[in-house]
């Protein structure tokens, strides 16, 4: 939450630099260090990429309101499996400048947060097994794995459903077969709950899961939150 604050702070400090500088050299220079304070103080692996839009730049700073702040984060900044990553917006960023430059900012209203993150299939795989396959099969995802149960060792293949419950996404699978080996229907439906999936999804600054869906490299969880006001923790 600190990180947050510290970025919306660096932005509006970059005024300094009216008079010096023509505006898009501002919102450059703003950008970089929006992004290196992103990975210093969120401990990522990389620097993410930062997009002040609006123009312009200087104007929005005198204002104390940023119309967006776009935040892209790949696999690397993240030091995630390769696939995952998260391009997150916050829309209507409230920092009045007198408390930026008096020190006082305690709050920070942001009328609308938006996003999409990608938990590339083998991040999720990780919580299955280390064997564990997911790929995507229409609207679900195949999950295939070796299990033991019942004292019988079973490579299995399923096509589960992916849902929400409320802040876990949730792989259900159905029609559980072993693949080449003749086992009991009974072992097979035992072994069956084994490829379930449930992952809890950590988000900060009141966010929500809204949608999921599987893509290609991974499933896609959408998020929102509305008038959240980021404080100082």
């Amino acid at each position: 939450m600190r990180t947050l604050l510290v970025l919306l702070a660096l932005l509006v400090a970059l005024l300094l630099v009216v008079g010096l500088v023509a505006d898009p050299v501002a919102e450059g220079v703003a950008e970089e260090r929006v992004a290196a304070a992103l990975r210093d103080g969120g401990d990522l692996a990389g620097t993410p990429d930062v997009d002040v839009t609006g123009w312009p730049f200087l104007t929005q700073a005198v204002s104390g309101t940023y119309d967006d702040v776009r935040i892209s984060l790949t696999a690397e900044d993240l030091g995630r499996p390769a696939g995952t990553h998260a391009d997150v917006t916050l829309r209507g960023v409230h920092v009045p400048l007198p408390d930026v430059l008096s020190g006082s900012v305690q709050e920070v209203p942001v009328d609308r947060i938006d996003g999409t993150a990608t938990l590339s299939y083998a991040l999720l795989s990780e919580q299955l097994g280390a064997d564990t396959v997911l790929q995507r099969e229409g609207d679900g995802l195949r999950v295939t794995r070796t299990v033991e149960v019942l004292g019988y060792t079973v490579p299995l293949t399923a096509v589960g459903r992916v849902t929400l419950d409320g802040q876990d996404l949730v792989v259900e699978v159905e029609d559980a077969a072993a693949a080449g080996v003749d086992v009991p229907d009974v072992v097979v439906d035992r072994a069956g709950d084994a490829l379930d999936l449930r992952y809890p999804v950590q988000l900060p600054f009141g966010l929500r899961l809204t949608g999921v869906r599987p893509a290609d490299d991974g499933v896609d969880v959408a998020v929102e939150a509305t008038d959240t006001v980021l404080r100082v923790s």
